[in-house]
């Protein structure tokens, strides 16, 4: 099932999905034409946008992201999501991050809950005590010209294993920037008829191509695409 958003103020967007269970196999990785017009999908555009417009221009984080996990969980899942996190550091080139021990340092949240508490820390999030979350799981990303200011990711835990890796990896990433999907993309959790629960070599291309230095926080479509042809050769020879 298609995901939706439901829309936010002028800085910021919001994206959620409808998640498939099981991972599938891998197909070959699309030539350089194809990473880009995929790149293009999930970093420009926006499945709803706010109430002033999606921002079509690049979004990412301009400075270091400081995770802060909330675990209201009744099955502790703090070591899985650290891990996640840690390995983005390592996988994503030109990302830095680090864990806030306050929760006023930190500018990414992770909220994991049970089901039952989805939406009273969903309206939490959304800033709405009658907001209707839907959704199986979402990310709220608050951003301007000059970067993302806050991401804030809530994850169910007590659902099954596969729901919650496809959550934590689907969110997390899209609180990174990425606010599309891709229908298209082969082996993505950017696209909701995928049942991959993996952060696959398709989608650390797609970071470490928005991360790249080249591009920058704000920079439009116009500019970004004299760029993204270098940008998808060295990130493909690189990323494995």
């Amino acid at each position: 099932m298609s995901p939706s958003r439901f829309p936010t103020n002028a800085l910021a967007g919001l994206v959620l999905g409808m998640l498939a269970l099981h991972p599938a196999a891998a197909r070959p990785l699309p030539d350089d034409a194809a990473l880009i017009a995929g790149f293009e999908t999930i970093v420009f555009g926006t499945e709803i946008g706010g109430f002033f417009g999606s921002g079509r221009y690049v979004r990412k984080f301009s400075e270091p992201v400081r995770f802060y996990i909330e675990d209201r969980a009744s099955k502790p899942r703090i070591p899985a999501v650290r891990r996640f996190i840690r390995s983005l550091g390592r996988e994503i080139a030109g990302l830095k991050t680090g864990f806030a021990r306050r929760e006023r340092d930190a500018n990414f949240f992770v909220h994991v809950v049970d089901r039952a508490d989805y939406q009273a820390v969903g309206r939490r999030i959304y800033g709405s005590p009658f907001a209707r979350v839907p959704g199986e799981c979402v990310v709220r990303v608050q951003f301007g010209r000059s970067g993302i200011v806050r991401s804030d990711a809530l994850i169910v835990s007590d659902e099954g294993e596969g729901l919650f890796q496809r959550c934590l990896i689907e969110e997390v990433l899209q609180g990174l920037g990425p606010l599309d999907d891709n229908p298209a993309a082969p082996d993505s959790v950017f696209n909701d008829g995928s049942d991959l629960t993996v952060f696959t070599r398709y989608d650390k291309i797609m970071l470490n191509m928005l991360y790249d230095g080249r591009l920058s926080p704000g920079m439009n479509l116009e500019a970004a695409r004299a760029l993204l042809p270098e940008i998808a050769r060295s990130t493909r020879r690189r990323v494995r």
